[in-house]
């Protein structure tokens, strides 16, 4: 929640401040008739309305109004799991946080509050707003701070991701064919018959016929892609072959795949190499049987980022539900793959473990740069430690939202 009030707290300058005064005020009674009820919290109409103006002159990105709904379900939550903790900010440590959000745009709180008033925005509004905040910070401190320290190990790992763009993009193709143990020798003949083929006619032929992937229906042709967006496995691979010409099979759990260079050029573009990769597999039974399939396309249309599967994972045996973050070189190869061919909350099915028997349902989470030669190690493991903390703030609101009853008005 802070860093998105800090990104909100950015763009509200000097010149917004001069305009807030001329804005139409809210109604003075206001709707204060339920809206949402979060648990035994209720979420006014007055207060959804406030929100959603503040967030507007705040410069939010989006949809205000779906925006300030999301937020308050979320404050509610997180108050009340602080507040079961024993953890309630106190007057003085709000008003410490309203006087550092409204420092951020160079303005003392009273001319912060003043602006906002201005508006249309109560004051008891921006107070809610940060209260909530603090106490989740205190809570997800003192909940988590213990396990969130990076280990020396993670800490050279981190360092050792750090590199530069190679200004290289590649046009290629793929094939990736399921080789279970029975069909395993058949298939690896026939992709060795493909990798001989040197006509891309003939190569998205048999990606039609034979590969599993979505892009099958383009004869297995991907878009330009940055070489620094392959996975390192990869790219000697790639830049071995001339166009025309395809990888040697490569064996990957339960599948071969293959691999066509189609173009290849330089460009004056820098990509910054990435230094970490998070991503959550979700292993579901069934391998991929169109029962199987259909599940996983009915969960894609239901989750957009990786904490929503928690939530689906809840109730059933741990190791269903797998989420982790590594240096690109250390992915397995074939999740290394996919991921490469993946925005942040997009999915991939084509992957399967236990002999074909389980379908591999990844996401990608999230892709962190890497570090710059002058981030020092004290900073870098100050980074590591923010962003575990972040990541358990994120899941154990994830589970609070699974556990919530959550009523519309």
């Amino acid at each position: 929640m802070f860093q998105l009030i800090f990104r909100l707290t950015m763009s509200l300058t000097l010149g917004l401040m001069l305009w807030l005064p001329q804005a139409a005020p809210v109604a003075a009674q206001g709707d204060f008739s339920p809206a949402i009820v979060v648990n035994d919290s209720v979420i006014t109409r007055y207060e959804l309305a406030q929100r959603a103006l503040m967030l507007q002159l705040l410069n939010a990105p989006g949809n205000v109004d779906e925006l300030a709904r999301e937020q308050l379900i979320d404050d509610r939550l997180r108050l009340a799991a602080s507040s079961a903790a024993g953890i309630v900010p106190s007057t003085e440590e709000v008003l410490e946080g309203m006087d550092e959000f409204a420092g951020r745009a160079n303005l003392t709180r009273e001319e912060f509050v003043q602006a906002l008033g201005g508006a249309g925005v109560s004051e008891q509004t921006f107070r809610d707003f940060v209260t909530a905040g603090l106490a989740w910070r205190q809570l997800i401190q003192a909940r988590f701070g213990g396990r969130s320290a990076a280990s020396r190990g993670e800490i050279e790992r981190a360092l050792a991701g750090r590199g530069g763009g190679s200004g290289i993009r590649v046009l290629i193709s793929e094939i990736i064919m399921p080789a279970p143990p029975p069909q395993a020798e058949a298939v690896r003949q026939r992709a060795i018959e493909i990798a001989r083929t040197r006509s891309p006619e003939q190569f998205s032929a048999a990606a039609r016929q034979f590969s599993v992937t979505p892009s099958r229906a383009q004869g297995g042709r991907l878009d330009w892609q940055n070489l620094e967006d392959l996975p390192p496995q990869l790219r000697p691979l790639i830049l071995a072959l001339a166009p025309g010409q395809v990888t040697d099979p490569l064996p990957i759990p339960n599948a071969v795949a293959l691999f066509q260079l189609r173009a290849i050029e330089e460009t004056d573009f820098q990509a910054a190499e990435v230094g970490a990769v998070e991503y959550a597999a979700y292993y579901m039974p069934g391998g991929r049987s169109a029962d199987t399939l259909a599940k996983a396309r009915v969960l894609a249309s239901r989750v957009d980022r990786c904490d929503d599967l928690y939530g689906v994972a809840r109730d059933q045996p741990e190791d269903v539900l797998e989420r982790g973050t590594l240096p690109p070189a250390q992915l397995p190869t074939d999740i290394a793959i996919e991921l490469s061919k993946l925005d942040p909350g997009e999915v991939s099915t084509v992957l399967t473990r236990s002999n074909g028997q389980t379908l591999v349902f990844l996401m990608l989470c999230g892709r962190t740069a890497a570090l710059s030669d002058e981030v020092d190690e004290d900073n870098l493991a100050l980074g590591l430690r923010n962003r575990r903390l972040a990541n358990f703030a994120d899941s154990f609101l994830a589970q609070l939202r699974s556990d919530a009853r959550i009523v519309e008005r």
